[in-house]
């Protein structure tokens, strides 16, 4: 019978006696047998379209809102983020729903104020391999959810997970949102297979982005039930009140009402791989 391995250079993103690794934010666990929701737009764009997606999350049974306020993009020319502005926004949709934030955070000098904000720190596929970054948010109080690079091998994404680790902050979730392939059809190819090795591999619950993992908006459900199938502890899904409208990744985001049909599609899927909502 074969057996996965990675290097033993990798002693602690590997299983090693400790257990499975669960992350409490908010009312919310990561990892054991809640299946975790984050959802929200890809940007935080103004006051009244984040608040108006934070309830509508609430109201579908989501547990975290993301939304990004620093926002790395292909081109210069593109929308790059409110900045602390968008924290701000953040932070009063989480005071009136209660919903904990999860927001991108892009370089080392710019962690301590969104760890001021955030109650997940994410660090995006770009900056996988960033490892000053990797660095400087393993030593955060806060979880950090790493991103899988969108040309990395599951044995490179767990390496900078031990950056983090290393470090001492041991609340690491990881997000597998997609690698690129010769597939030109879907922005990405999500790789579905890649939460079974990590929880073959690691102890560190993984999350499914869905929305990046194919770029296009009538994938995401079938996508996101797929990775719950998987064995995933948790789904990144992008959702805005008029995607149409988005700055950022509209093709890619869901309307309210395909977001809150996903949510009861996803239970009984949820209940049979052993994960309540």
């Amino acid at each position: 019978m074969s057996k996965l391995v990675v290097s033993q250079k990798i002693k602690l993103a590997v299983k090693n006696g400790h257990g499975v690794v669960k992350i409490k934010v908010g009312n919310t666990t990561i990892g054991g047998d809640q299946l975790a929701v984050m959802a929200g737009p890809c940007s935080v764009e103004n006051r009244e379209q984040v608040l108006e997606a934070a309830r509508i999350v609430k109201g579908a049974g989501g547990h975290i809102l993301r939304g990004g306020a620093f926002k790395p993009r292909t081109l210069p020319y593109s929308f790059q983020g409110l900045g602390e502005e968008g924290l701000k926004i953040l932070d009063a949709a989480r005071s009136e729903t209660g919903l904990p934030i999860i927001t991108e955070v892009m370089a080392p000098e710019d962690v301590e104020l969104v760890e001021s904000y955030a109650d997940i720190l994410q660090i995006g596929a770009r900056n996988m391999q960033n490892f000053a970054l990797l660095k400087r948010v393993g030593k955060a109080s806060k979880p950090v959810m790493l991103k899988r690079g969108m040309s990395a091998t599951i044995e490179e994404w767990l390496g900078c997970a031990e950056y983090i680790l290393n470090e001492g902050n041991h609340d690491v979730i990881l997000c597998e949102r997609g690698i690129r392939t010769y597939e030109t059809i879907t922005r990405n190819t999500l790789d579905v297979s890649a939460v079974p090795v990590i929880k073959q591999l690691s102890d560190l619950p993984v999350v499914v982005d869905p929305s990046h993992g194919t770029g296009i908006r009538s994938l995401v459900a079938p996508m996101a039930k797929a990775g719950i199938a998987a064995g995933a502890d948790g789904l990144m899904i992008e959702m805005h009140p008029h995607p149409e409208k988005a700055l950022s990744d509209g093709d890619q985001s869901l309307h309210p009402h395909e977001f809150e049909a996903l949510m009861r599609e996803m239970a009984p899927i949820a209940g049979a791989v052993g994960k309540r909502l």
